[in-house]
Formats: C-alpha cells, sequence, structure tokens
C-alpha cells in the first residue's frame, strides 16, 4: 500500500513537472510575458505579472485537486467575468503581436491594408460567442 501510494506520487510528480516546465517554456521561448507587459504600459510590474502567473498556477492546482464549490452574487460574478476576460484578451493580444498572426492572417485572406477590419471581426466574434455562452449555458 506504501509502495503504491508512493509510486503515485512520483508519477503525479513528474507529470506537473513536465506539464509546469512546458508552460514555462512556452512562455518563456515566445516573450509571452514581457510582451504583455509591453502592450499594457507596464513593464515597471513585471514581477507582479510572473508572481501573479506563478499564484494562479499554484491556486487552480489547489483547486483541481478538490471540488470545490462557490456561491457569488451576480455582481462578483460579473467582475470576476470581466476580469478573466481582459487577461484573455491581453494574453491572446500579446501572443498574436509576438508570431505576427494578424499580417500574415489578412494578407492570405485578401485584406492586407484592412487589418483593422480583421480585429474587430475578431473582437465582435469572441464578444458574440461569449454571451451566448453566458446566457444559454452558464445562466441554465
Amino acid at each position: 500500500m506504501i509502495m503504491s501510494l508512493f509510486i503515485l506520487s512520483m508519477i503525479g510528480l513528474s507529470g506537473g513537472l513536465a506539464v509546469g516546465s512546458g508552460l514555462v517554456a512556452f512562455l518563456t521561448v515566445l516573450g509571452v510575458v514581457p510582451r504583455l507587459a509591453n502592450l499594457t504600459k507596464t513593464e515597471n510590474l513585471l514581477s507582479l505579472y510572473e508572481m501573479s502567473i506563478v499564484g494562479g498556477a499554484i491556486i487552480g492546482i489547489w483547486f483541481s485537486l478538490g471540488d470545490p464549490a462557490f456561491s457569488f452574487t451576480n455582481s462578483l460574478l460579473v467582475i470576476i467575468g470581466l476580469a478573466c476576460g481582459m487577461f484573455i484578451g491581453l494574453l491572446a493580444a500579446a501572443l498574436t503581436e509576438v508570431l505576427n498572426v494578424f499580417p500574415i492572417l489578412a494578407k492570405r485572406i485578401g485584406l492586407k491594408g484592412k487589418v483593422y477590419i480583421l480585429l474587430w471581426a475578431i473582437v465582435l466574434g469572441k464578444i458574440a460567442g461569449s454571451l451566448y455562452q453566458w446566457i444559454f449555458f452558464v445562466r441554465s
């Protein structure tokens, strides 16, 4: 019994180290965090970004080990949803800046000089999809 628990612990630790190393390598190689700080003009808060990523990962892991249940008010849920949406949006913006996705995509679909149309289409599509999910799946 003790040996099987030890083996399971080592497998879990190894898997966590592998996934964590992959995430750190992804963020480091692409330079997502410094680019995100540059986009938001908050380069002086770079260490806060890094601590937030590590803290969020630790809290996410802690919650994934159990089955937590929260009961928040609707107004607090709106604030949490806005914060999560802003984070995902900023992270996506930083990734696209690093990878130059929009200019390449605009060139391939024939909107070379009109990248702003592509950006607005993506923004409005993201808003519509989020509202659809929120109204029909989260509230039911």
